[in-house]
């Protein structure tokens, strides 16, 4: 309603007058007996008096408290909460205002909404409410399958009982998950399941419907000055949030006393450590929380499960190299090149060495490049489209068990940053008819060069990053290797490797911060029309930032480290100073696997620790101050609002930090598989402690966020197949480029002794080591390159010749020297060609999985019709049943009346 029509209905006495911001706590005038019934129970079934103590109800001890708002006396914005509580009131909600126990300055106001304010929105809002129980329909089967299936089922009850699922009487039975149901309707309220008034709607919807409300109340006059957000935002209130139903801890034991309560029970079979091993309680934690972070927990569940194959086969082939390193014919000929020297790997300061110090190094190289690395590159493609595929089922099945397959988002309101920039050029909106603010096509789309600009700014920044990085590495080769310490000077590059990494990490997670702010910046630029609008666009730039921020250097050691080197005496130099990085004898994967396990191992370490650390500590200095201002019991006095008021909120921009958080680990486990077989591994150990820390994060450490409903993941999905591409393109370049698969194949089949045969086993690698590095005579390095001994120290005599590394050249007494010989041709086409292979293949693959796999169950679809077709049936004979009654008691009165003349 307009604020002046309500202002006039004040002045003739149809509302009572507003409440003052005072200290005082102020009840709400009427009567609610006319509304709640009188014989159901308070606060979901709890004693009249533990509810009332506990916080959860009026001072009346009947009236649930649906939502909590907070604001300071001090705040200028009195005004604007004055008209706002008023027109509340207008809208049939009940209030009362309460001063906190712990600062005077800051008042509670408790919102209830009635039976009839409570039905009318849920009209309104299209919620479905349960109407009728369900009738599982069984198929008929053939005598032979009843049989077997009899069999099977007499052999499970040999067994033990699963330990992954929970007791059926730990969980209560959500009777919405096991009715049909409809869209609320008071004028067929009688087809509802209603047992109790208090509790037919459960505390989410509850807090959705006053919600919703509080988004449409006006506290201004204008047309654009209502809801809740805009009073958030300009510090009319503090916080608003629905209560937690209790506490999470309870005296008593859960097998033998029962849950207090939702909260209680999700922390009992969810949130705590103990039920690591157990399924997640899906249908409670949507009851609770919503269906937004429903699926959220429901898309990481599904995700840690879809590991569990992906990391198996990772062990496997990692075990098969381990278990074949004895009989790899290129680690022993490095073991055993005593006599091979080789070049020294930077300028002046390296010393000549034997390949033999790298035999370590070659015997980790072919742990995890060897020759089940190609099957397990496609294994992972396939499994990232099997994946996806089956989510889109599940997804699914969850949307028709949670009554979200016909929910379709409502018209969302225009963002108050857009109204207020626009707000002098309109336009009729064609949904709603209203006219609305219009942002013109030029201004659009300049804003969004603007941001594209600052977009790729960014990346550079990230490319200026990696490239200290490199000059990093560069420098510091060539300082450990004159280093005075023997370990380090013998292990100079993994030492340069291993520091490059943990200083790149650091760089990491600064540039993190400073890409949010950027992304934000951007993001507001834009001036996006509506909140999903700016949720998307802002997701996507921080997904790029962090994507590539995260990835670039890996990229680098993947496809350029050691390709742009040059030749001794002839060296590619970086700003004419530095002599670029080599890669080591045994190859550039041992460095492409240090800098994915530690990168992976040391983000998922500091995500764990901020996610849960930073908001224990920040609850934990909040009741240390409680307890040192108020004595050592002060907070289990203090009533519910009180306790999740002194919660931390959930942060700002909602699951989104969780989401990233996975799907930048996602393309880790994918996009560089074939280097790290390891990495679907430590993915899995990593979200099985990662569910158990969010639930604890959402049941103890958060005040309860507003439950909300979503469809699916959004944005993120898209962003999921993009990285399934993404990592099919990278895994056949690493195979074909940075491992030594095809140059090992080439020889085997066209150089070494099976040459021609058509086989290629251990056996055919015999002399691949040898013929793989180039010979350089020492007389020929560079002035500025040449080492400064000869050698005589380690071999007896000056070194006349020594061998680099991987590379296929003509020996200095050729016609032409250091020129690249055929071998290396057939190698560079081999890779070409396998690279155009694999991609067609396994996208063919992916194409033909993603075909055959329908994205709704057979069984999912068979129910959804027959349920449609029951709900018809069963609405059409509850009509005729009222119909029918109403015309027997029409013609018991017509009896009675007629008895009445003689």
């Amino acid at each position: 309603k307009d604020v002046n029509v309500l202002l006039e209905r004040e002045r003739s006495g149809g509302i009572s007058s507003p409440s003052r911001d005072d200290d005082s706590t102020l009840q709400n005038q009427g009567t609610h007996s006319s509304i709640l019934d009188d014989n159901t129970k308070s606060s979901a079934g709890l004693p009249e008096g533990r509810s009332k103590s506990s916080g959860l109800c009026f001072s009346d001890g009947k009236s649930r408290i649906d939502y909590i708002l907070v604001y300071r006396k001090s705040s200028s914005q009195s005004e604007k909460r004055e008209v706002f509580e008023r027109n509340i009131r207008a809208e049939g909600l009940h209030m009362e205002k309460e001063a906190s126990l712990t600062n005077s300055d800051v008042i509670f106001l408790k919102l209830h909404a009635p039976w009839d304010v409570l039905c009318r929105y849920a009209e309104l809002m299209n919620i479905r409410m349960p109407f009728r129980r369900k009738i599982f329909y069984m198929h008929r089967r053939h005598k032979f399958m009843s049989r077997m299936e009899k069999r099977i089922n007499k052999f499970r009850g040999w067994l033990p009982r699963k330990p992954m699922k929970f007791d059926n009487d730990r969980l209560p039975d959500l009777e919405e998950n096991e009715s049909f149901t409809a869209p609320f309707s008071r004028s067929r309220i009688h087809h509802f399941i209603i047992h109790n008034k208090d509790t037919f709607f459960n505390n989410a919807t509850r807090s959705r419907i006053v919600h919703h409300i509080l988004q449409r109340v006006k506290y201004e006059e204008g047309k654009t000055k209502m809801g809740l957000n805009r009073l958030l935002s300009n510090n009319s209130y503090e916080a608003a949030f629905p209560l937690h139903e209790g506490s999470y801890h309870s005296k008593n034991s859960i097998r033998t006393h029962g849950a207090d309560n939702h909260r209680h029970l999700l922390y009992e079979c969810w949130a705590w450590w103990g039920v690591w091993y157990k399924y997640q309680p899906l249908d409670l934690v949507r009851r609770y929380f919503g269906e937004k972070i429903g699926l959220y927990f429901a898309w990481l569940g599904w995700y840690t499960g879809m590991l569990f194959p992906a990391a198996l086969v990772g062990l496997l082939v990692f075990l098969y190299g381990l278990f074949t390193l004895e009989h790899c014919q290129v680690s022993k000929e490095i073991c055993q090149a005593n006599d091979i020297i080789m070049c020294p790997i930077c300028d002046q300061y390296c010393p000549y060495l034997r390949l033999s110090d790298s035999c370590i190094y070659a015997k980790v190289t072919h742990l995890f490049d060897n020759g089940a690395t190609v099957f397990f590159a496609v294994f992972m493609a396939v499994w990232a489209t099997v994946f996806l595929e089956f989510w889109k089922r599940r997804r699914a099945v969850l949307a028709y068990d949670w009554d979200l397959i016909d929910w379709e988002e409502e018209e969302e309101e225009i963002r108050p940053q857009f109204e207020a920039k626009y707000s002098k050029k309109e336009r009729m909106n064609p949904i709603s008819g209203k006219p609305e603010p219009y942002q013109a096509f030029s201004d659009k789309y300049s804003r969004l060069i603007v941001s594209t600009s600052g977009i790729f700014f960014m990346i550079l920044v990230v490319i200026a990053a990696v490239f200290g990085i490199v000059i990093y590495r560069v420098i510091t080769v060539s300082t450990f290797a004159a280093f005075g310490w023997a370990l380090i000077r013998n292990n100079s590059q993994v030492a340069t490797t291993g520091t490059a990494v943990c200083i790149n990490f650091c760089i990491i997670m600064l540039l993190n911060v400073l890409y949010e702010k950027v992304a934000l910046l951007l993001t507001n630029l834009e001036q996006p029309r509506t909140e999903s609008e700016w949720e998307n666009s802002f997701t996507f730039k921080m997904f790029l930032f962090q994507f590539v921020n995260l990835n670039s250097s890996t990229f680098y050691i993947a496809f350029f480290l050691g390709r742009f080197t040059g030749r001794p005496g002839s060296y590619l130099r970086l700003i004419n100073r530095w002599k670029l990085e080599e890669c080591h004898p045994s190859g550039c994967l041992i460095d492409l696997c240090m800098q994915m396990g530690i990168i992976m191992v040391l983000k998922q370490t500091w995500n764990n620790f901020m996610e849960l650390g930073y908001p224990l500590m920040q609850n934990w200095w909040t009741r240390r101050r409680l307890r040192r201002e108020h004595g050592q019991n002060a907070k289990a006095g203090f009533p519910q609002w009180e306790r999740d008021f002194n919660l931390q909120p959930m942060n700002a921009y909602g699951l989104f930090d969780e989401y990233l958080e996975m799907i930048l680990q996602f393309g880790f486990t994918t996009i560089f598989v074939a280097a790290f077989p390891l990495a679907p591994l430590l993915a899995l150990i990593n979200n099985i402690i990662e569910i158990r820390l969010d639930a604890y994060k959402f049941v103890t450490q958060w005040r309860r966020p507003l439950p909300s409903q979503a469809k699916d993941i959004g944005i993120w999905y898209g962003i999921l197949e993009g990285i399934g591409i993404l990592s099919v393109i990278t895994n056949a370049f690493v195979i074909a480029v940075t491992s030594d698969f095809i140059p090992r194949l080439v020889y085997a089949y066209k150089y070494g002794p099976c040459a021609g045969q058509g086989r290629a086993g251990e056996g055919c690698m015999m002399g691949y080591v040898n013929a793989s590095l180039s010979v350089f005579r020492v007389s020929d390095f560079e002035r500025r390159s040449h080492p400064r001994t000869n050698g005589s120290e380690l071999f007896g005599e000056a070194v006349k010749y020594c061998r680099w590394y991987r590379d296929y050249r003509e020996p200095p007494d050729s016609a032409e020297p250091y020129s690249y010989t055929l071998q290396f041709w057939h190698v560079l086409a081999a890779r070409l060609a396998f690279i155009i292979v694999f991609e067609h293949m396994v996208f063919a693959i992916k194409t033909l999985i993603a075909y055959l796999i329908p994205d709704l169950p057979k069984d999912l679809r068979d129910r959804m019709r027959r349920e449609k077709y029951l709900i018809q049936e069963m609405m059409y004979e509850a009509e005729l049943e009222r119909l029918q009654k109403e015309k027997n008691e029409k013609k018991k009165k017509d009896r009675v009346h007629h008895k009445e003349w003689p």
